[in-house]
Parts: structure tokens; sequence; C-alpha cells
């Protein structure tokens, strides 16, 4: 004899539901280790940024910007991607001075700086360490483009700069190039 009652119907979806559930969780890798937790952008605005996966780079973005903090960007996204995903620009935000379409990388820093009393453009003088180009910085007086190659590698292999401090690190940059550089890019 076969029981059609409702609540029997809802006993058999709910173990329909917890049995789908299991089987999903023992599937990537026996339940075992504690699944990723989900990284937060800064200002705890909106939802946890989703995993973008083993391929994604994490990203700090930063200056003018409506939600400044990390972000997860896939593989090869651009400039405009990480700041799109810190909540896209701040009011009075000079985004002319940035390469939107440049690549960023993982364990980066975007700094997109604000208008100054200038207007558009006046912030742009300081190329951001974070993001300049090899020829940017070749630009920059006291930087070759040797010079200007190395410290876009380092940044590359070490992924990135935290502070102007750490061009230290680069070979051909002593004290007193250290201290004029310092006057010449923002981080």
């Amino acid at each position: 004899m076969t029981d059609r009652s409702p609540g029997t119907a809802l006993v058999w979806l709910a173990a329909a539901v917890l049995g789908g559930f299991l089987l999903l969780r023992l599937g990537d890798g026996g339940g075992q280790g504690e699944a990723p937790r989900p990284v937060r952008i800064a200002g705890g605005a909106g939802p946890p940024a989703r995993r973008a996966g083993p391929t994604g780079n994490l990203v700090h973005v930063a200056g003018a910007v409506r939600r400044p903090g990390l972000v997860r960007v896939p593989q090869g996204a651009r400039v405009a991607v990480a700041v799109r995903r810190a909540g896209g620009p701040a009011r009075g935000a000079d985004l002319d001075s940035l390469n939107l379409a440049a690549r960023v990388d993982d364990g980066q820093q975007v700094v997109v700086p604000s208008a100054g009393p200038g207007g558009p453009g006046a912030a742009a003088a300081k190329p951001s360490l974070g993001t300049a180009t090899a020829e940017e910085l070749d630009g920059i007086d006291g930087i070759g483009p040797t010079l200007a190659q190395r410290i876009v590698e380092h940044r590359t292999e070490s992924g990135g700069f935290g502070s102007l401090q750490e061009l230290s690190e680069v070979d051909g940059i002593g004290d007193k190039r250290l201290e004029a550089l310092r006057e010449a890019l923002q981080p």
C-alpha cells in the first residue's frame, strides 16, 4: 500500500534535495578541507565578490572609486574591469589619466586619481607605480628604457609594489634616485 499524503511527498522532496547537496559536496574533493571564503569589498557595501577561481587576480583598487578595496577580476582583465568591480569611478575621478585598457596583474594596486584644482588631467602629472607602462616610466627624468623595463619586470614578478620604498629593491635604484622618484611617481 502506497501513502500519497502531502507530508510524505515533502519528506521525499527534502531527502532528494539533501541527497543532491551531499553528492555535490562529496564530488568536489570528498568534502575535505574548508571551502574558500569570498573576498569582501572594502566599505561593506554589497554582497561579497564572487570567487573567480585559480585563474582570477586579486587587485587593490584605491583612490576615487565608490568602494575602494580588494576586488577579484578574471585573469587577463583590464583596469576598467577592476574599477567597475570597485563600484565604478567616484564623483571627480580623473579616468583620462589611467590606461583603462591596461591588463592588471595579481596583487597589483590601481589608483584612480581625482581631478585636481586645475581640472581633469592635472592629477595625471604623476604616473602610478602600480599601472605605469615601461614607456610611461621611461618618460620620467632619471629613468631610461632599461631601468623602466626592470621596474615593470620587478612589479610583475613580485606581485606589485606595496609602496614607493620598494623601488629600492630594483637593481639600479639607489637612495638618491629613490628620493627623486618619490617626487615623480605616485603609489
